[in-house]
């Protein structure tokens, strides 16, 4: 069996068309579809077929990934793609969904005969143009043969979590992760702010604790972002990072923890997002600090 797929990409942002982009590369057959049908245009010159409904996007697909804004888009869009989907067809989920929602998403996959595949991707738009994800991945292992290469082509590594993907083990992970990146963004900008505010050269904090147990290098790389005025286009928009602390937020909440500091990153991604800072890089949360925007 050749390891050349058919794959429908359905949802062509940030991520979604840097991993169809992926696809093509390696030699699969790709279908994208957006609901913006603009957004999704691009990807022909990389040798994609745009494909006007979900629908089409997925007629005699091998593979489905889906990279939507949350779970409910993903069961509206697969409910419309639903006519065209073989029974047998491997589903990669890899939008951050929520643990409530996979369940959801799963249930379609049963009702459909669908090789469901819970499959949230670890990192930005940098990682996904060059196919270096970290793939979270749970789903049987009788059907891996037909999303391995698709995880392949889009990372660097893939994780396997469990054989269950209705249990949401990899979108879990996910959580977990995301909390601590979002915790760092925000504690990021809340840094430049009060530097900032106390007429302290940022650069002299990151001299302070260079080469120290303090120093990260995803601390420099958002900060540049803010410093450089460099927030478009987005690595990881301020929207979708909302969503996602929200998700996070109600993960805890559910089990009986309180998350703090989610709840607050939460808040200010959407100050941020009010401000109109919405389709910039998450780092843009540091004008949350401001009543009005300031000169950095």
């Amino acid at each position: 069996m050749t390891d050349k797929l058919t794959v429908s990409v359905l949802g062509t942002g940030i991520m979604g068309a840097a991993m169809a982009r992926s696809l093509a590369r390696a030699g699969h057959t790709v279908r994208a579809w957006n609901r913006t049908r603009a957004k999704a245009e691009p990807l022909a010159a990389d040798g994609a077929h745009i494909a006007g409904t979900p629908e089409d996007a997925v007629r005699g697909a091998d593979a489905v990934l889906t990279m939507l804004h949350d779970g409910a888009a993903v069961l509206e869009v697969m409910r419309r793609a639903a006519p065209a989907l073989r029974p047998g067809t491997a589903w990669a989920q890899s939008t951050t969904a929520g643990i409530e929602a996979v369940g959801e998403l799963a249930a379609f996959a049963r009702d459909h005969g669908l090789v469901f595949y819970d499959a949230p991707v670890l990192g930005t738009r940098q990682p996904a143009e060059a196919g270096q994800l970290t793939v979270l991945a749970a789903g049987p292992a009788e059907g891996r043969k037909k999303v391995t290469p698709v995880f392949d082509a889009v990372g660097a590594r893939t994780v396997w979590t469990g054989e269950d993907g209705a249990e949401g083990t990899a979108t879990r992970l996910k959580l977990v992760a995301n909390s601590w990146v979002l915790a760092a963004t925000a504690a990021t900008g809340e840094t430049l702010a009060l530097a900032k505010a106390l007429d302290v050269d940022p650069h002299g904090f990151f001299d302070l604790i260079a080469g120290g147990p303090l120093d990260m290098g995803y601390l420099r790389a958002k900060a540049q972002l803010v410093l450089d005025g460099a927030l478009s286009p987005a690595q990881f928009a301020v929207h979708t990072a909302a969503k996602d602390a929200r998700l996070i937020v109600q993960a805890g909440t559910a089990r009986g923890v309180r998350l703090d500091v989610a709840a607050a990153g939460a808040a200010r991604l959407e100050r941020a997002a009010a401000q109109g800072h919405a389709d910039e890089d998450m780092a843009a949360a540091y004008f949350a600090s401001f009543d009005d925007t300031p000169s950095t």
